[in-house]
C-alpha cells in the first residue's frame, strides 16, 4: 500500500518543481531590474532666507537709504527760516525785520512792592506818578469840576476813531466838549485816535485826521497811536507784526513832525506779539494792564491799570493811569 502511494505521487512533486524553478527565474530577474535602476535623488531642503548673501546685502542697503533720507530730513527741519516766528499761531507770521539785531526797551525800574492804594486810587512809592483818566464819548457827559477835585490831573482824550469794519474815519462826538470842559478845569489834556490802520498810507491818514482836529487845542499830554486788536472776522485781523510796525512808526513820525509827543499805546500780549518793540523804542509807551503791580519788564511812561476805575463826576466806568514825569 505505501509503494503505491510514493508512485503514484512523484508525478505530483514534478509538476510542483516547475513553478518554483519559474519563481526563482522572476526572482532574479527582479533582482537584476533592480540593480539596473539608478538611485533616488535625496531631497534637498530650501536655505533660509537669512542665509543668502543677496538677503543681508538688501538689508544693509536699505538701511543706509534710510539713514541718508533721515539725515537729509533732521538738516533741512533745522535750517534758518526767512520769517520771525511770533506767539499768535492763529496770525500771519512777519517778514524779514531789524528786531533781532536791536536792544531791548530799557528794563522796568519800579519794583512789584512799589505800588500802595491812596484813598481810591493807586499811586507809587518810589518814583512820580500823576493820576489821570482817558475818556470818550462812552463816558457821556463828564462834570470836569468834580474829577478835578477828586485828584485827576491829566485825561486823555479820544479825538476819534477808524471802524473796524468798513475803515471809516469818524469824529468822537464828545471830544471837543471834553476837551474844553477839562481845560476849563484846570486838567492838562492828551489825545489818541482808535487805530485800526491796514497800511502805512491809512496809518498816515489818521495822523493828519487826528492833527487837523487839535490844531486849536493846548496839548500837553502825548498824543497817542492806539491800534487794537478786534477780532478774527475785523478787516485788521490778518495785519501782521512788520504792517502794523510800520504803521506805527509811521503815525508817530506825523506827529513828531507837528510838534507834538508820539506815544504807542498797547497791552502786554500786543507788545509781545503784535509789534516789533524794539523798532519803537523812540517813543513812549502807554501800557494797558490791569493790575495792581506792575509786572511788565519795560519800562513805560504811563500805565492804565484799570477799565473799571470810579470818579466823581464820571457816571459808570473809567479807565484810570497813572503817568511817570521820568526826569
Amino acid at each position: 500500500m505505501q509503494t503505491e502511494n510514493v508512485d503514484t505521487q512523484q508525478p505530483l512533486q514534478e509538476e510542483q518543481a516547475a513553478p518554483v524553478a519559474v519563481q526563482e527565474e522572476q526572482t532574479e530577474v527582479v533582482a537584476v531590474q533592480e540593480t539596473v535602476l539608478p538611485p533616488a535623488e535625496p531631497e534637498i531642503s530650501p536655505t533660509p532666507l537669512y542665509k543668502k548673501p543677496l538677503f543681508w546685502t538688501l538689508l544693509v542697503s536699505g538701511a543706509l537709504v534710510l539713514c541718508v533720507l533721515a539725515f537729509i530730513l533732521l538738516a533741512l527741519g533745522k535750517a534758518p527760516s526767512a520769517h520771525t516766528p511770533t506767539q499768535n499761531t492763529t496770525e500771519t507770521e512777519p517778514t524779514v525785520t531789524t528786531e533781532a539785531t536791536l536792544p531791548p526797551p530799557e528794563a522796568n525800574p519800579i519794583g512789584l512792592g512799589d505800588f500802595y492804594m491812596d484813598g481810591d486810587y493807586l499811586s507809587c512809592l518810589t518814583t512820580k506818578s500823576v493820576l489821570g483818566i482817558d475818556v470818550s464819548v462812552w463816558q457821556k457827559d463828564i462834570d470836569w469840576e468834580k474829577v478835578k477835585a477828586a485828584g485827576v490831573e491829566f485825561a486823555m482824550i479820544r479825538v476819534g476813531y477808524r471802524g473796524s469794519e468798513q475803515g471809516l474815519l469818524l469824529d468822537d462826538t464828545n471830544a471837543q466838549s471834553n476837551y474844553e470842559g477839562a481845560t476849563a478845569a484846570g486838567i492838562q489834556v492828551g489825545a489818541y485816535l482808535f487805530s485800526q490802520a491796514i497800511s502805512v498810507e491809512e496809518a498816515e491818514e489818521e495822523a493828519e485826521y487826528l492833527l487837523e482836529r487839535i490844531k486849536d487845542w493846548n496839548v500837553e499830554m502825548p498824543v497817542v497811536f492806539d491800534w487794537e486788536y478786534i477780532d478774527d472776522t475785523s478787516r485788521t485781523a490778518k495785519v501782521d507784526a512788520r504792517t502794523l510796525t510800520d504803521c506805527t512808526k509811521a503815525f508817530c513820525e506825523k506827529i513828531k513832525q507837528a510838534g507834538y509827543q508820539p506815544m504807542v499805546y498797547f497791552n502786554a500780549n500786543h507788545s509781545f506779539d503784535r509789534i516789533y518793540i524794539r523798532e519803537l523804542t523812540d517813543y513812549p509807551f502807554w501800557l494797558a494792564r490791569y493790575d495792581t503791580v506792575l509786572d511788565y519788564p519795560y519800562k513805560v511812561d504811563m500805565w492804565q491799570y484799570t477799565e473799571t476805575g470810579r470818579v466823581p463826576g464820571i457816571s459808570g466806568n473809567v479807565d484810570i493811569n497813572l503817568f511817570f514825569p521820568w526826569e
